[in-house]
């Protein structure tokens, strides 16, 4: 009897295992909104009690019933609203009984869950004492350990959906509507979509890839590099003082023509189109979304305003302020965020330079910093709802996060080896350290391979980590409540108990998912030219990624309050800023990071084929010997640290100057030119695509908007109708 009472940690079936605590063979619980959580300490000191219990009197005024059971260590408090409250939201909003259109509930008077738990939740939220206390208030002095609703009917959610084994099958978005709320179903329907699209992307961007391979050994670039046994390559950096021949880098320079080629400007420019289809669809795929769940003429601020009305029927409506002092002091604090973020970009110069030196390794930036930061900006600001100081939140944080995951991808490819000087007058930081140099085969295998790092490595790792931590976590605490002493069998305080146990959520759960996928979406777009497998890794991530999630809101974490929603708000915004940002990088990399440019100049200006030449030679013959400068090893600054200084006269390296005073030559003022010139012409041309696309594709199709007309007509035709009938009358 004693073994079937405690607390147990079971396996799935088929092989998957998932934490779980066993109910016993009691009665089924009864239904209950949300559980209050407080430690059994505040029992026992005076204030803490009164202030404990003022607040669940508070709830007893506004129609709630309270239900108290004593645990272990714990006393949970059972929360549910009267019917009265639900009724009232419904009189204000005139919302409709069933959850899904079209779907009739056995109780037409019947509130879904959803709804409920919404409503307790705002004013669990912000309800006050006549103290002044509210649950937060509580919660920080210790007196409250946790609220959150209750799992309850998510079995067909968890056999259907929150398994790895349907790592291949469509999401029931209404089944997960009806559970965690709009604002999830968003986020699944929108990470499905993401990974559909993904599906055309990622077959150009292994195309694009392969066609290298077709090129791995015709290459006249690397050709010649493979049989330049006889130019001997300039010491670069701090760490290398040996002269090496050209032909080392054969190996690297094969590699790289893979996916430094003629494709790669053809699939930037595809990306951009890409982009803008993908969200263009989802906007059409979001409003039938939106118009099957009757949410079409919802409004937020309504909602809110409801709420609150709901909650404290004496709230006063906060207009919208505009503060000139408070948006100057916004914008200097901007431009001083600017300045710092520019700031720290050279900083990244100096950290890389003394990481390598030092071999240290200092976080750049953390999580919880940046969110720190951005709070503390919303709060300045002070938003008039919820929904504003989301917005305002995301878009700061996003920002930082924005900078903190892609400097260094930034430092590779636009300023690693390009303020490091010249062999006989090299920059040093200190007058100690040499600056870094890209590899000897060009910035752009330093890019490809931070971007296959990231994608590849990193993303894994992110995903194991991801799952592990929450349950791992979760067992534990499973383990934990195994140890102490046996309860009675009381099915309400079981339920209550698994609940507890179970990882906690708070306002910036979903959030995190939602900037989760838009990093990774940055990563897709952004640098897609340096590494073309990026929308494959990214589709493969995401197929492991929804069934993730899925295992994590179910079976490892208490549930979700959730939210309504008819679009996935700022997110929007920040997608179509990363597709600009995308245009703008890629046509950056192209020009100054992949040596496109130099190999179309020399072709059409310098090489055999110059000037509309026909020549039997291949058109990039000579190229190699072209790009390379020349050093005369007599203006060492220090010879005698470089090995062989005595047997070598000159040496080469990577640059356009001339060997006489070692100042740019005339080839390096042309092709920063025509450089500039294809940043322009590419961003013009691909901005261009992005428009026409976005304007050839409606946000919301013409079905859509024939219902929403006919809906409305039909409403006219009915007011029309009973006007008749009263003036007849």
């Amino acid at each position: 009897m004693q073994e079937q009472e405690s607390l147990r940690i079971l396996v799935g079936t088929e092989g998957e295992s998932f934490p779980l605590e066993e109910m016993g063979t009691c009665e089924a619980p009864e239904q209950w909104d949300f559980v209050l959580v407080a430690a059994q300490h505040t029992q026992k000191k005076q204030e803490q009690r009164q202030r404990l219990h003022g607040f669940l009197e508070e709830l007893r005024t506004k129609g709630f019933d309270v239900k108290e059971r004593e645990g272990q260590k714990q006393v949970f408090f059972g929360i549910r609203a009267d019917n009265r409250i639900f009724e009232l939201y419904r009189t204000l909003l005139m919302e409709p009984d069933s959850p899904t259109p079209g779907v009739q509930l056995a109780r037409p008077t019947s509130v879904p869950d959803t709804t409920r738990i919404r409503i307790v939740n705002f004013i669990l939220s912000n309800m006050k004492t006549a103290s002044g206390d509210t649950f937060e208030n509580l919660k920080k002095d210790g007196i409250f350990e946790a609220r959150f609703p209750l799992h309850q009917g998510e079995e067909d959610l968890k056999n259907k959906w929150a398994r790895w084994r349907n790592l291949a099958r469509r999401q029931p978005i209404d089944d997960i509507r009806n559970y965690f709320g709009e604002k999830v179903a968003l986020y699944f329907a929108w990470l499905g979509w993401y990974t559909y699209m993904l599906v055309p992307a990622a077959l150009v961007g292994l195309l694009v890839f392969l066609s290298g391979f077709a090129l791995f050994d015709a290459s006249q670039i690397s050709k010649e590099i493979c049989e330049a046994q006889d130019i001997l390559l300039c010491p670069l950096g701090h760490q290398s003082r040996s002269f090496q021949p050209l032909s080392s880098t054969c190996t690297f320079a094969k590699l790289t023509h893979l996916f430094d080629n003629e494709g790669t400007v053809l699939f930037a420019i595809f990306m951009a189109l890409w982009a803008t289809v993908f969200l263009e669809i989802w906007k059409r795929q979001r409003a039938r979304v939106v118009l099957h769940w009757d949410l079409y003429g919802w409004d937020e601020d309504q909602e809110e305003m409801a709420l609150q009305l709901i909650n404290c029927p004496h709230y006063q409506l906060r207009p919208h302020q505009h503060s000139y002092l408070r948006s100057t002091v916004i914008l200097v604090l901007s431009v001083l965020m600017i300045c710092l973020m520019i700031g720290m970009a050279h900083l990244l110069v100096v950290y890389r330079v003394l990481a390598a030196a030092l071999l240290g390794t200092l976080p750049f930036l953390e999580y919880q910093v940046n969110k720190a930061v951005a709070l503390k900006l919303c709060e300045f600001e002070q938003p008039r709802t919820f929904s504003e100081r989301e917005r305002k939140f995301t878009i700061r944080f996003f920002i930082l996060q924005f900078f903190a995951h892609f400097s260094s991808l930034v430092y590779i490819a636009f300023i690693l080896g390009r303020i490091n000087g010249h062999p006989g007058k090299s920059t040093r930081l200190a007058g100690l350290w040499k600056l870094e140099e890209c590899h000897l085969s060009g910035c752009m295998m330093d890019l490809f391979v931070q971007m296959a790092i990231i994608m590849g490595l990193k993303q894994t790792l992110s995903n194991c980590m991801e799952y592990l931590r929450p349950w791992l976590a979760h067992k534990f605490r499973l383990m934990t409540a195994c140890t102490r002493s046996h309860q009675p069998c009381d099915p309400q305080l079981q339920d209550w108990q698994r609940n507890y146990l179970l990882n906690p959520v708070t306002t910036f759960s979903l959030f995190d998912e939602f900037m989760e996928m838009m990093i990774q979406y940055g990563f897709t777009t952004i640098f897609v030219a340096a590494f073309p497998l990026a929308p494959l890794l990214a589709l493969f991530s995401n197929l492991v990624e929804i069934r993730l999630d899925a295992v994590k809101m179910v079976w490892l974490q208490r549930r979700l309050v959730p939210r309504k929603a008819k679009d996935i708000g700022t997110w929007l915004q920040v997608l179509e800023t990363i597709g600009v940002l995308a245009v703008i990088a890629n046509g950056m990399v192209i020009a100054f990071t992949s040596e496109f440019i130099p190999r179309v100049v020399y072709k059409y200006r310098y090489g055999p084929c110059r000037q509309g030449n026909q020549s039997a030679e291949d058109c990039l013959k000579g190229y190699v010997n072209h790009s390379l400068s020349v050093f005369y090893t007599k203006d060492f600054q220090d010879p005698v640290e470089t090995e062989g200084f005595e047997n070598v006269t000159e040496c080469r390296y990577r640059d356009y100057r001339n060997a006489q005073d070692y100042n740019f030559s005339e080839q390096f003022w042309f092709l920063l030119a025509i450089r500039l010139a294809f940043v322009i012409l590419f961003e013009h041309v691909a901005l261009c695509i992005k428009l026409i696309a976005a304007w050839y594709v409606p946000d919301v199709p013409q079905s859509v908007k024939n219902k929403v007309l006919e809906e409305k007509y039909r409403i006219l035709r009915d007011k029309m109708g009973s006007s008749s009938k009263s003036t007849d009358v």
